[in-house]
């Protein structure tokens, strides 16, 4: 039974294996008929593919020989217009060449023309030379002159030309300059005097003291002038007592004495005990008061321009301007407006404005104490603000407001038209009739005393010196020296008020008679 069922499986397994190489063959058979029928559609579509590649490339092949064909006529094209410019480039360069074969001809030949005339011309200037010679020596001859005489006659002739010139530029330069400077000088002192429109009104420290009756003249004077010689002790005056009713005359060259002295006597009138225990307690007490208002007044002043900072000595200086005068101007009034003035100056030139207020206010202080020391009031008072610690760029404006020391600052300049400002204005200051006379005759003696002068005149109340030179004597260029040098002789020889004008006429005239 082991065997029966062995064998059943060795057949069993016998028929598998053939079944499976049966399937096998039929698989094998089936793939091989696969494979052919995909060969052959291989090879149908690789001939398809490689007619279609042959069509191509014979196309292609045409395309290229068109191709090559317009671009070997385009090349052809090209290379005859490149000859045919050629062509033209050449024949256009032998024109040339030919065009400057004629120039350099026609140059050669202008140049033996030159060389024939530059011979023409050598003799010719020889000839001249010749001639000029003669010329010169029929001249010389003639004239009785040699070359370098007639030189130096031709080099003054053209000397007094060119100077005659030279006055005239001079003149219109100094008349451009001066315009244009006194178009911006008149804006700007305008502009100052303007703002500042303070009334002017001049104060003299009077040395008059009215009486309540000529009988209280007498009683001054007391028992043997015993009362009027005490009062001259106590004050340093000289009390006149004269014919003028009802007032004696108070005289002093110290103006805050003849203030002391006016002001003990007024009091002595009105207490009418005058003997000379009271004169004494009576000065003493004016003295006081005066002293008292010389300082409030220097205060006032520096409160007033705005210059802090003052030594008390230079406020006490400054505070005696109030009883002294300068041709009718009280100076307390006139150091102030001037500080003023030179303030607003300042400000419109972009100058330091407190420098020169400071040198405005305390630009005549020497003036309080001129008749004690000697020397000009700018020299005085610069000495004593210098000795109280003052800048020295104030003492500079003080020194030089009349050009006793070089102006070494803007503010030296402005303070000096401040001043001139302040000074000259209708009716700030007055001189008396023997001033002027004195002012005038000693104008002409100046102008008189200069080489060339003619005459001279003094005109406008003495502002204006006019001056005729002799025209043979003198050119315009010397005429214009002639005023500086007098101007400046002024300046160094005389005192007035303001400024004055040095005019210099030169003219020529030439007069004839009809007979």
């Amino acid at each position: 039974m082991e065997g029966g069922a062995l064998g059943t499986g060795l057949v069993l397994l016998v028929d598998l294996v053939v079944g499976m190489a049966l399937g096998a063959a039929i698989l094998y058979y089936w793939q091989n008929s696969r494979g052919n029928n995909r060969r052959q559609q291989a090879d149908a579509e690789a001939n398809a593919i490689l007619a279609k590649a042959n069509v191509q490339s014979k196309n292609i092949l045409v395309e290229s020989e068109e191709r090559a064909r317009q671009v070997l006529e385009e090349s052809e094209q090209a290379t005859l217009r490149r000859r045919r410019e050629l062509d033209k480039e050449d024949e256009r360069l032998q024109r040339r060449r030919e065009d400057l074969d004629k120039r350099l001809e026609r140059f050669e030949q202008r140049e033996q023309l030159q060389n024939k005339r530059q011979s023409k011309l050598d003799k010719q200037q020889n000839d001249m030379q010749k001639l000029e010679s003669q010329r010169l020596e029929e001249l010389q001859r003639i004239a009785q002159m040699t070359i370098d005489e007639a030189k130096k006659e031709l080099v003054a002739a053209v000397e007094h030309e060119a100077r005659s010139d030279m006055a005239r530029i001079i003149r219109q330069v100094e008349a451009d300059a001066r315009e244009e400077a006194d178009n911006r000088a008149r804006d700007v002192i305008a502009l100052a005097v303007q703002r500042l429109a303070s009334e002017h009104v001049s104060e003299i420290a009077v040395s008059v003291v009215p009486l309540p009756s000529d009988e209280m003249k007498g009683r001054i004077i007391g028992r043997s002038g015993r009362n009027i010689r005490a009062f001259e002790l106590a004050t340093g005056v000289d009390v006149v007592v004269d014919d003028t009713p009802e007032a004696v005359t108070i005289s002093s060259f110290d103006p805050v004495r003849r203030e002391v002295a006016k002001r003990a006597l007024a009091k002595l009138v009105v207490d009418g005990r005058i003997h000379p225990a009271r004169i004494e307690k009576l000065v003493e007490d004016a003295q006081a008061e005066v002293e008292q208002t010389i300082r409030e007044e220097g205060e006032r002043a520096a409160y007033e321009t705005g210059v802090p900072g003052l030594h008390p000595e230079v406020l006490k200086l400054l505070g005696r301007l109030k009883f002294r005068t300068s041709y009718g101007q009280n100076q307390h009034a006139h150091a102030i407006e001037t500080a003023h003035i030179a303030g607003m100056i300042a400000a419109e030139l972009g100058a330091d404005v407190n420098l020169a207020k400071a040198g405005g206010l305390l630009h005549d202080i020497g003036k309080a104490i001129d008749h004690e020391v000697e020397g000009t009031h700018a020299v005085i008072g610069a000495d004593f603000a210098k000795r109280y610690g003052v800048n020295a760029r104030i003492v500079n404006c003080i020194a030089s407001h009349h050009h006793e020391v070089e102006q070494e600052y803007v503010e030296a300049y402005i303070v000096e038209a401040a001043d001139a400002i302040s000074g000259a204005r209708p009716g700030a200051r007055r001189e008396s009739l023997e001033t002027y006379i004195k002012r005038v005759k000693t104008l002409e003696e100046i102008a008189n005393s200069f080489d060339g002068v003619e005459a001279s005149y003094a005109l406008q109340a003495g502002r204006e010196v006019r001056i005729i030179v002799r025209p043979e004597s003198m050119d315009d260029l010397a005429s214009l020296r002639l005023a500086r040098d007098v101007a400046r002789k002024i300046e160094e020889t005389m005192q007035y008020p303001g400024q004055i004008k040095v005019q210099v006429i030169r003219e020529t005239r030439a007069v004839d008679y009809a007979k």
